[in-house]
């Protein structure tokens, strides 16, 4: 496992560093340490309070430790009358959690996503980013047990 002071040091003297070091230390640990806030602010001449803000703006970034597989579902309108409700609640109870939680193994962590623009397959789910299209309550133990 990297180093969050080394991910964070590639970007330094790139303009708009601190969002491609957030993306990179995500990517590495599936969320962003509060240590590496503290050192980004350094590195990149910025308050804490304004790294944080930048940390937290996004909905895909994260600042609270995440599981191994992140299942996101579309909350966009398309999904939302395709039956995204009944999904969110499939996953709910399969993984005994509710959207913001992580289960208690880490493995998963449950959330919502804003429109990811595949609107033609809805219910859209993505699992660490790869999309799902066409959900149903049918497929939700499938999908899952592709993680387990």
């Amino acid at each position: 496992m990297a180093n969050y002071k080394d991910i964070i040091a590639k970007f330094s003297d790139k303009p708009g560093g601190i969002i491609e070091a957030y993306h990179a230390l995500q990517k590495e640990f599936n969320y962003i340490p509060p240590e590496a806030v503290e050192e980004a602010a350094r590195v990149f001449k910025v308050s804490e309070a304004q790294a944080y803000g930048v940390a937290t703006f996004y909905s895909y970034l994260s600042v609270k430790p995440r599981g191994k597989y992140i299942i996101r579902v579309c909350e966009s309108a398309p999904c939302h009358i395709a039956g995204a409700d009944e999904v969110i609640k499939a996953f709910e109870r399969e993984l005994g959690i509710k959207v913001g939680e992580t289960t208690p193994d880490g493995k998963f962590t449950f959330e919502f996503a804003e429109c990811v623009g595949q609107c033609e397959g809805s219910v859209v789910v993505t699992i660490n980013s790869r999309p799902y299209h066409d959900v149903t309550v049918a497929k939700v133990p499938t999908l899952l047990a592709e993680c387990r």
